[in-house]
């Protein structure tokens, strides 16, 4: 099967052909230089490469070609473009990797070199069962990322519940590009709820998958998608997690991608973080013991504005003129009271503060309004310092 072929098209049948078996497709595009000289090979020349009886040697075929040139309309239709391993936007670092797929879709408003080939990138993963802790750290590390010197990292997470929609959340909030990673074709988002984020990333970072168009949320189909999460990043943050689960997974593929893992430290009676706890004590990822120390270890400098302000002196200059001296001063003793009781609900809240309920909540309201609280669907409330 000799012949000269359109290079993209090639990289499609590839990733078509062996979406599952990456290696594969990698080593093949390493032997031969390009994806084209692979379908340029002759009967022979196939022969050679996967044995005369392999059940890979008839699948580098005229029809793969066939296939992939309608997946490449598809893809087209569907308001996305396809970036082949060998194009010079594909992701440096994801070419790195021995399993990285031979191409991805990529659904973006942004050129694909002003997102895809940045190099600063940070993976922040975790449980979908986030707590209260979980949910303030990661908006803590997501936004303080939005003042670092000498540029802020890209933000990359895959648009699930929890851990990673906070962190594309924080990340739209703090103007971070960020990136979702999606575990179905580039035609859907899963889970169906979180369309609306998955559009204002599409517009203000991209959503990539290697999943050809109409493949749906298999379970399968997640392990797969945490490979690109490791792999696009430089740096990959654990947030929490038990000891089996998603992040879990993508922490170690980091590992064996040499990639810079961390793990926020947690309770040691706490599921949620046993994964976290036991990936620091074995030595497997450094401990998140300060933003400073987090944006040392990424070779980046934090900016004066994190560490420059409490919660209740922001809360202080964000009213100032906007209400009286008594009313900022109760919202100040509310900041103050979550801040020292992480998780504490309106109910509780009210009774701590000596306040009648109704009252508390609409201080609850102003400030979840003005980005300085975050609540959740239990009304229990956690500190939001993303726009500190």
């Amino acid at each position: 099967m000799s012949g000269r072929y359109d290079e993209t098209l090639c990289c499609c049948a590839l990733n078509m052909i062996f979406g599952y078996e990456p290696k594969i497709s990698h080593a093949l595009v390493e032997a031969f230089g390009s994806a084209a000289a692979v379908f340029s090979l002759d009967r022979e020349g196939l022969d050679t490469v996967f044995g005369p009886y392999s059940v890979h040697r008839s699948r580098i075929s005229p029809k793969a070609l066939d296939d992939a040139s309608r997946e490449l309309e598809k893809a087209a239709s569907a308001g996305c473009v396809f970036i082949g391993c060998t194009d010079g936007d594909y992701p440096a670092l994801l070419r790195e990797c021995p399993d990285a797929p031979a191409g991805i879709y990529v659904r973006s408003s942004l050129r694909p070199a002003d997102i895809l080939g940045k190099r600063g990138m940070l993976s922040v993963v975790g449980t979908r069962d986030v707590s209260a802790y979980g949910r303030e750290w990661t908006m803590r590390v997501v936004s303080s990322m939005s003042s670092v010197t000498p540029e802020p990292p890209v933000i990359v997470s895959g648009l699930a519940y929890g851990v990673d929609f906070i962190a594309h959340r924080q990340a739209l909030d703090s103007g971070l590009l960020t990136i979702a990673v999606m575990a179905t074709g580039p035609d859907s988002v899963y889970p169906s709820r979180h369309a609306s984020i998955a559009d204002e990333i599409a517009s203000h970072g991209a959503l990539v998958t290697d999943f050809p168009v109409g493949t749906s949320p298999l379970k399968v189909n997640f392990i797969r998608r945490n490979r690109i999460i490791a792999g696009l990043s430089s740096s990959v943050i654990l947030m929490e997690s038990r000891m089996k689960g998603g992040g879990m997974v993508t922490a170690g593929l980091a590992m064996s991608y040499d990639r810079n893992v961390y793990a926020l430290p947690g309770r040691i009676d706490d599921d949620r973080s046993r994964g976290c706890n036991w990936l620091i004590r074995s030595r497997s990822a450094e401990p998140v013991f300060s933003l400073e120390d987090l944006a040392a270890g990424m070779g980046l400098r934090m900016g004066e504005g994190v560490r420059r302000k409490i919660p209740e002196d922001y809360v202080r200059e964000v009213f100032a003129g906007r209400l009286d001296s008594r009313k900022i001063g109760d919202l100040a003793a509310v900041i103050s009271a979550v801040r020292r009781n992480r998780g504490i609900t309106v109910d509780e809240l009210a009774v701590m503060l000596g306040r009648p309920w109704k009252e508390t909540r609409e201080y609850v309201a102003m400030l979840e309004q003005d980005g300085m609280l975050a609540v959740d669907i239990m009304q229990r409330c956690s500190i939001c310092v993303g726009r500190q």
